[in-house]
């Protein structure tokens, strides 16, 4: 199961700030393209789509393309912006053999218990040579990530992720080769004061599996370091393409 059985309060957190600036969703619009040439007619999935807001800014990027969402939390799919989203999970695809054209797993496979399942059965629903791309922040990888700064006891959390190499492993086996790896720079927030009162514990993963100690005093030095921060909160997240 996932690490965190997402409940409509999770859900509620999600839809309410997991989103990225213009400027965020621009530098992933571009990484994204380099990797994907949708015409009309490309099948896309989203998997585990959550509240729908990659689904949906993949419809508007690529007109024509059909972009289905994959869930298995009934809390999420109740809340998707998306419209198109099925039950089901990494090791449950909902879809023929051989039917997409590409794949999207945005801050997923930290939940993904069994990665082998999961790499068998996108290699199952995916057209070969298509690409799977994997959003993530990876075990090891925390220094670009705002957040980590002031909840240094979430790192321990991080570390228990997969991490590059063991998803690259676990793909290898289902027939997946890397093609790409690139760290992205984001526009998270407009400022670290907007990051900080707007932060919700639910829609983090990695806060959620510390302490209420250890949040309550991480909250308080980013609230505190917000009061002379100034300029944008920019984060970087890993792209990990397999083909």
């Amino acid at each position: 199961m996932a690490r965190i059985a997402y409940d409509r309060e999770d859900a509620a957190a999600f839809a309410a700030t997991r989103h990225l600036t213009h400027e965020g969703l621009d530098a992933w619009r571009e990484a994204i393209s380099r990797h994907i040439d949708p015409r009309p007619g490309t099948r896309l999935l989203d998997l585990g789509s959550g509240t729908g807001s990659w689904a949906r800014n993949f419809t508007t990027w690529f007109p024509g393309a059909e972009v289905i969402g994959v869930e298995p939390a009934e809390a999420m799919r109740a809340r998707s912006a998306h419209q198109r989203v099925l039950a089901g999970d990494a090791a449950h695809i909902p879809l023929v053999d051989d039917s997409l054209d590409a794949a999207w797993m945005s801050t997923v496979i930290h939940h993904v218990p069994d990665l082998g399942a999961a790499a068998h059965e996108l290699r199952r629903v995916l057209r070969r040579g298509a690409p799977l791309l994997i959003r993530s922040a990876f075990a090891g990888r925390h220094e670009g990530i705002t957040l980590f700064r002031y909840f240094p006891t979430a790192v321990r959390v991080l570390d228990s992720y997969p991490s590059v190499a063991a998803v690259e492993t676990a793909f290898a086996a289902a027939g997946f080769q890397t093609a790409a790896f690139e760290a992205v720079p984001q526009v998270t927030a407009a400022s670290l004061h907007e990051a900080a009162t707007t932060l919700r514990r639910k829609a983090h993963t990695s806060l959620q599996l510390i302490t209420d100690d250890e949040y309550d005093a991480g909250l308080a030095r980013m609230m505190t370091a917000a009061r002379t921060a100034t300029g944008p909160v920019v984060d970087a997240l890993d792209l990990l393409v397999l083909r």
